[in-house]
């Protein structure tokens, strides 16, 4: 009895490549091409997220503890100086609470919003990005 292996196994191990096999090839590179494009997408937006969500919560919560602290210490200086009492209320006054660039309106919380906003679009990138290179 001759005991020969099949076919495509002996194609494949002499280099003989079928159609079927061309076109799977084809196929594996596009969805890697596909899912790379993903993953650099996810991955880019996640690296900006993670580098802007602090600076946006730090600057909202800073500027929303702000005018508490200049408030503070203009009330407790009320027996103090009354030119320094005078420099503390002007500073109070010329914190805004809001500011308005073209059409957008920014203000302390919405950066506060923003800033965890864009935690999650960095969770989600890492996710996104971490299923990408697993289906690579």
């Amino acid at each position: 009895m001759d005991m020969q292996p099949p076919s495509h196994i002996t194609d494949r191990l002499l280099g003989r490549s079928s159609r079927s096999d061309s076109s799977l090839t084809t196929s594996s590179m596009i969805r890697t091409g596909i899912w790379s494009v993903c993953y650099f997408a996810f991955y880019l937006a996640q690296q900006i997220a993670e580098l802007l969500a602090p600076l946006l919560l730090i600057l909202g919560v800073g500027w929303y503890i702000l005018p508490h602290i200049v408030n503070a210490i203009t009330t407790s200086a009320a027996t103090a100086d009354p030119q320094a009492r005078d420099i503390m209320n002007h500073v109070a006054g010329t914190l805004p609470n809001h500011l308005q660039i073209g059409s957008h309106l920014i203000t302390p919380g919405s950066l506060i919003f923003d800033g965890i906003l864009l935690m999650a679009i960095a969770a989600i990138g890492a996710t996104v990005s971490a299923l990408a290179a697993r289906n690579m």
